[in-house]
C-alpha cells in the first residue's frame, strides 16, 4: 500500500509541475553533494589558508561574520580613498597642483575600475571570491605605502622648512635674505625654481589611484555578489544595511585621522613659526599612510580566511530542484562571446539601464562634494584644514551612517516593493537638488568682500612697480581691513616687531593708492594697529602679518546642518538603490552585471566629474603660486562666483538623475524584492487559474 501511494505521488508530480518531489530531489541533492564532495572534499566551504586553517575556524564561516569582516574591511578601504580626499588641498600646496590635476589624479583608481571592473567580475566571480577580495586588499596596500613614500622621497619641502623657528636658527643668513624676498624689489627678481620635478609626484599619485582602483573593483564587486550568493533573500536588506553601515564609519574614521595629522606640522619634530589657520600650514599628511597600510594588511589576511562557499548556502543550494538550479558556465569554458551575449541580454532590461543610469548622474553631482568638501569649506567658510576635514568626517558622516542603518531597518521591517524604493530614490534626488540651492544661499559676505579686494590690491599700479611676480604667497592685512599677497604687493620696504613679537611691515606705499579703502569701523580686526601707533586713517603705512581675520563660523555652522541634512536623506536611498540593482537581473549574470554598472559608472560618472569639477574651481581662481615651469597652485579663490557655479551644476545632474528614478519606478511594476514577495503578474495568473476551477468544482454542488 506505502508503494503504491509513493508510486501515485511520484505520477501526480509529473502531471502537475507546481508539486514538489520530496523523494526525487532527496536523491538527486544527496547525489550532486556525494559528486561535489569526491571533487574538493568539502574545501570549498573550510575556513582558513595555508598554515591559517584547522577545525576549530570552522565555526566562523557564517553569514554573520562575513558580514561583519566584509563590513569592517570596507570601512579600511573607505577610509583609505577618505584620508586622501582629506588630505589634498595640502597635497596641492606641497607638491604645487592645480585642483584640474588634482582631480585628474583623484580619478585614477575610477579609470583602472573602469578597465578591469567588468572582465574581473565575469572570470574571478566564479573563482574563489574572498581571496580575490583579499588581493584587492593588499593593491589597497601597495596604494597607501605608495602615497606615503613622495614625503620619504622628497622631504618636508623647502617652502615649509623656511616657515620653522630651526631654519632661522641653523641658516640665519639665508633665513633674512628670503623675509627680505617678500617686500619691495627695485629690479625683477628671477622665478621660483621647483624643488622637485613638475611631474613626479603627480604621476607617483596618479600611479597609487590607479592600483587602488584595481582592488575596488575586486572587492566591492565580488563582495557584494558574494555575500547575496550565500544568504537568503529575506536576509539581504538587513546584511546590506549592516555592511554599508560599517562601511560608512570608514569615511568618519578617515576624516578624523586627517584632522588628527594635519594638526600636527608637516615636519613633526621642528617647531613652526606660524599658526593651523594660515593657509601656509602644511599638515603631516605622510603620517595616516603607514596606519591605513597596516590595518587594510589585517582586513586582507581575514577575508583570505573565508571559505568558497559558505555551509549554509551550499545545503541551501543542494536542496534545490534539479530543474531550477542554472548552473554556471564552467571557468574553462566562458568565452567573449558568452559575455558579450550577456550584455546584450543587460542592454534589454530597462529597470537595470534606467537605475544604472540614474545612479551615474546623481555621482556626477555629487562626487564634487565627496571630493572637494574639505576644500569648499577652507576657501568659502576661512576654516583651517584640520576643523574642515574634521566637519567632513566625523559630524556629516555621522549622519550617513544613521541614514544606512534607518533605511535597513525600515526596508527589514515593512518590506516595500520595488516601486515604493525607486520612488523614495527620486524623492532623495528632489531633496537633495533643494538642499544643493540652499547652498547657494548660504555664503560668507565678508570672505567674499576680502577675496575682491584681495585681487583689486594686487593689481594696482603701485604694486606692479614692486616687481612680485614670483614673490609667495605670504599675506599682510593694511590698516583698511585689506588683505594684499605679500609685503611686496603692499609696497612695504622695511619689516619690524611689536612688543608683543608681531612682525610689522612699514613703509608700505601701496596702502591706500586706490580707491579700495573702506573706513574701518571701530571693531574691525585690524583697528589695534591704528591705536597703537596713534595714526590717522589712509595716513597709516603699517601692516601686520598674515590675512586679515573675517568671522563666517555662523555660515559654516549653517552649512554644515544642511550638508549634515543632505547626508541622513542622501544615505538612505543607497541600500534601496542597490536591492533594485540586484534583483532585476538573473542570479547567474549578478557578478558581471555588477562589474559593467562599475565600469559604465567610472566611465560616466567617477571619471569625468572630479576633472570637470577640479577644471571649474581653477576657473574661478585670483591667485596663483607662480614657479618657473607652471602656475602651481591656487591660494585665493573668488569664492562668491565659484559658490553658484558649482553647486548649481551638481544641481542640474542630480535633478536629471531625479526623473532616471520616476522611469525606474514605472518599468519596475513586476520586480520582486523579496523571496515570498508575489509579483502582480503572478498574483493575476493565480486569479485565473481559480476562476478556470470554479466550474469544475460547481459541478458536483449542481447534480
Amino acid at each position: 500500500m506505502t508503494e503504491e501511494r509513493r508510486k501515485d505521488t511520484l505520477e501526480t508530480s509529473e502531471t502537475l509541475p507546481f508539486i514538489e518531489k520530496p523523494f526525487a530531489i532527496s536523491d538527486e541533492a544527496r547525489k550532486s553533494e556525494n559528486e561535489s564532495g569526491r571533487e574538493d572534499d568539502g574545501k570549498d566551504t573550510h575556513c582558513g589558508f595555508w598554515i591559517l586553517k584547522g577545525p576549530s575556524m570552522q565555526r566562523f564561516a557564517t553569514e554573520k561574520m562575513y558580514v561583519i569582516l566584509y563590513g569592517l574591511a570596507g570601512c579600511v578601504m573607505t577610509m583609505t580613498f577618505a584620508y586622501f580626499n582629506a588630505t589634498i588641498t595640502t597635497l596641492e600646496k606641497r607638491y604645487k597642483i592645480p585642483t584640474k590635476v588634482s582631480g585628474i589624479i583623484s580619478v585614477g583608481n575610477d579609470i583602472s575600475t573602469m578597465l578591469t571592473a567588468a572582465i574581473l567580475g565575469y572570470y574571478a566571480g566564479h573563482g574563489h571570491r574572498p581571496r580575490w577580495m583579499g588581493i584587492g586588499l593588499l593593491t589597497i596596500v601597495a596604494f597607501c605605502l605608495l602615497t606615503s613614500s613622495l614625503h620619504f622621497l622628497y622631504g618636508a619641502g623647502e617652502d615649509a622648512l623656511k616657515l620653522t623657528r630651526e631654519f632661522g636658527q641653523v641658516n640665519e643668513t639665508l633665513a633674512s635674505q628670503e623675509r627680505d624676498k617678500k617686500l619691495c624689489q627695485p629690479s625683477a627678481g628671477g622665478c621660483v625654481q621647483e624643488e622637485v620635478g613638475q611631474w613626479v609626484p603627480q604621476v607617483f599619485l596618479f600611479a597609487a589611484q590607479l592600483i587602488a582602483g584595481v582592488g575596488q573593483a575586486l572587492f566591492y564587486t565580488l563582495g557584494i555578489a558574494y555575500m547575496d550568493d550565500n544568504a537568503s533573500k529575506s536576509k539581504t536588506p538587513a546584511m546590506l544595511s549592516m555592511s554599508t553601515f560599517l562601511r560608512m564609519l570608514g569615511p568618519a574614521i578617515g576624516y578624523s585621522l586627517a584632522a588628527l595629522c594635519l594638526r600636527l606640522y608637516i615636519e613633526p619634530t621642528l617647531e613652526p613659526l606660524i599658526g593651523r589657520e594660515d593657509p601656509r600650514w602644511l599638515g603631516a599628511w605622510w603620517l595616516g599612510w603607514l596606519v591605513l597600510a597596516a590595518m587594510t594588511l589585517v582586513s586582507a589576511i581575514l577575508l583570505f580566511m573565508f571559505p568558497k562557499e559558505l555551509p549554509s548556502s551550499k545545503r541551501r543550494r543542494l536542496q534545490l530542484k534539479q530543474t531550477e538550479r542554472k548552473q554556471s558556465l564552467p571557468l574553462k569554458e566562458r568565452s567573449f562571446g558568452d559575455m558579450m551575449k550577456t550584455v546584450r541580454k543587460l542592454s534589454k532590461n530597462k529597470v537595470y539601464i534606467y537605475n544604472t543610469i540614474a545612479s551615474i548622474l546623481y555621482f556626477f553631482g555629487y562626487m564634487a562634494y565627496w571630493i572637494f568638501t574639505p576644500k569648499y569649506i577652507e576657501t568659502q567658510y576661512r576654516q583651517s584644514a584640520a576643523m574642515a576635514t574634521m566637519a567632513t568626517g566625523t559630524v556629516a558622516l555621522g549622519f550617513s551612517a544613521a541614514g544606512v542603518l534607518i533605511s535597513g531597518y525600515v526596508i527589514s521591517k515593512y518590506r516595500p516593493s520595488a516601486r515604493a524604493m525607486a520612488c523614495w530614490n527620486a524623492i532623495v534626488d528632489f531633496v537633495t537638488v533643494a538642499g544643493i540651492l540652499c547652498y547657494v544661499a548660504i555664503g560668507c559676505e565678508g570672505s567674499d568682500r576680502l577675496n575682491s579686494l584681495t585681487t583689486l590690491s594686487a593689481g594696482n599700479s603701485c604694486s606692479a612697480s614692486c616687481h612680485c611676480d614670483y614673490v609667495h604667497y605670504a599675506p599682510v592685512c593694511s590698516p583698511e581691513n585689506i588683505t594684499y599677497i605679500s609685503a611686496c604687493h603692499a609696497g612695504c620696504t622695511e619689516r619690524t616687531k611689536d612688543a608683543l613679537g608681531r612682525t610689522i611691515y612699514t613703509g608700505c606705499q601701496c596702502l591706500g593708492s586706490s580707491s579700495l579703502n573702506p573706513q574701518p569701523e571701530v571693531g574691525d580686526s585690524c583697528h589695534w594697529l591704528f591705536r597703537l601707533y596713534k595714526m590717522p586713517y589712509f595716513q597709516s603705512q603699517f601692516a601686520v602679518d598674515g590675512t586679515c581675520p573675517v568671522d563666517c563660523f555662523s555660515e559654516f555652522l549653517i552649512f554644515l546642518g544642511v550638508m549634515c541634512f543632505l547626508k541622513l536623506v542622501g544615505a538612505s536611498s543607497k541600500s534601496t538603490n542597490l536591492l533594485i540593482a540586484l534583483r532585476c537581473m538573473p542570479p547567474e549574470e549578478k557578478t558581471f552585471a555588477l562589474g559593467l554598472g562599475s565600469m559604465v559608472a567610472s566611465l560616466l560618472g567617477f571619471i569625468p566629474s572630479p576633472v570637470f569639477f577640479g577644471w571649474l574651481i581653477d576657473n574661478y581662481c585670483l591667485v596663483w603660486g607662480k614657479t618657473c615651469s607652471n602656475k602651481g597652485n591656487c591660494w585665493l579663490y573668488d569664492t562668491k562666483s565659484l559658490r553658484y557655479a558649482l553647486n548649481l551644476s551638481a544641481a542640474v545632474f542630480i535633478f536629471l538623475g531625479g526623473f532616471l528614478n520616476i522611469a525606474v519606478w514605472y518599468h519596475a511594476k513586476d520586480l520582486k524584492i523579496f523571496d515570498d514577495e508575489q509579483s502582480p503578474k503572478d498574483s493575476l495568473k493565480n486569479t485565473n487559474n481559480e476562476v478556470e476551477m470554479k466550474p469544475i468544482d460547481s459541478k458536483p454542488l449542481a447534480n
